[in-house]
């Protein structure tokens, strides 16, 4: 059996550290889709400050609360696209309410954002993910427009390549002529 002997050798410092490891934070997410929304909101309907925006969210316009939940959809898709390799296509969708909702409802809630996520395999790091974006932003949203009784901001639908090609259940909005969703971001 030979002699193994080990020798310490001196420390070399090479300047080299290893680079933080970046976790998907909802809250701080949350609070940069929201801001950033609200600057995108006054700047199309030409306000002087995101405060008149926010104004008018919490008077309920329609055109302040489309435009917020549109820039809403497209800063949640690239965050979405950053955060998982899986997600190809992200689109929102229109859904509006029936007569019938609209006659019987207490008060008018702003509706949840419907996104469609096209991904290359469902998994359940992505539903985990929207589950907690979802839960910051309605904490986010009530803060900013004290709606607390809002129970879901993100409606996220999760489609696969399989589901599109044989139009089963959301997937067949893809292919749709008469409810196609607006994509908002692709990779």
């Amino acid at each position: 059996m030979a002699d193994s002997t080990m020798k310490q050798l001196g420390m070399v410092d090479l300047g080299f550290t290893a680079p933080a490891v970046q976790l998907p934070d909802a809250t701080s997410a949350a609070e940069q889709v929201l801001s950033d929304a609200l600057a995108f909101c006054a700047q199309k309907m030409r306000f002087d400050s995101c405060e008149t925006a926010l104004s008018r969210l919490r008077q309920g316009d329609r055109e302040a609360c489309t435009y917020c939940f549109y820039s809403v959809a497209r800063r949640v898709a690239e965050f979405l696209g950053a955060w998982d390799e899986n997600v190809k296509a992200v689109y929102i969708c229109d859904y509006d309410a029936t007569p019938e909702d609209l006659c019987f409802a207490e008060t008018v809630q702003s509706p949840p954002v419907h996104l469609l996520v096209r991904v290359d395999r469902k998994t359940s790091a992505l539903n985990s993910l929207l589950a907690a974006l979802d839960r910051a932003l309605v904490q986010k949203y009530a803060e900013l427009t004290a709606m607390n009784r809002l129970a879901c901001f993100l409606d996220a639908q999760v489609v696969d390549d399989a589901d599109v090609e044989k139009r089963i259940g959301y997937g067949t909005l893809l292919s749709s002529i008469h409810h196609r969703p607006l994509q908002v971001w692709s990779r």
